[in-house]
């Protein structure tokens, strides 16, 4: 059974949040991509099971784009503000694309 979208939604977010944290404060972005990684592939887990292969894959590219996009954002708004922006991206999203 899939978690609520709610949840996944908030997970999205706190995933790319907590990936960046972990890098951030332990100087190591392997740690801090794995965070990302782990948590993305729960989130996928969770989308594929509640909406679908198709909206699982479209959630899971908006998750790693928003990964990427984060990075040239970041040198016009500042790293947190970048990390802030396409984490709501990624939790709006998934709210909009999940089914239930």
């Amino acid at each position: 059974m899939a978690l609520p979208k709610t949840a996944v939604s908030a997970l999205a977010a706190g995933g790319l949040v907590g990936g960046f944290a972990v890098a951030q404060q332990t100087g190591n972005r392997p740690l801090g991509g794995a965070v990302l990684a782990a948590v993305g592939a729960v989130c996928t887990t969770n989308w594929v099971r509640g909406s679908g292969p198709a909206r699982g894959a479209a959630l899971l590219a908006t998750y790693l784009g928003a990964f990427g996009a984060s990075h040239p954002l970041a040198k016009k708004i500042g790293a947190w503000p970048s990390v802030g922006a396409v984490a709501a991206g990624t939790a709006l999203a998934s709210q909009l694309i999940s089914k239930g």
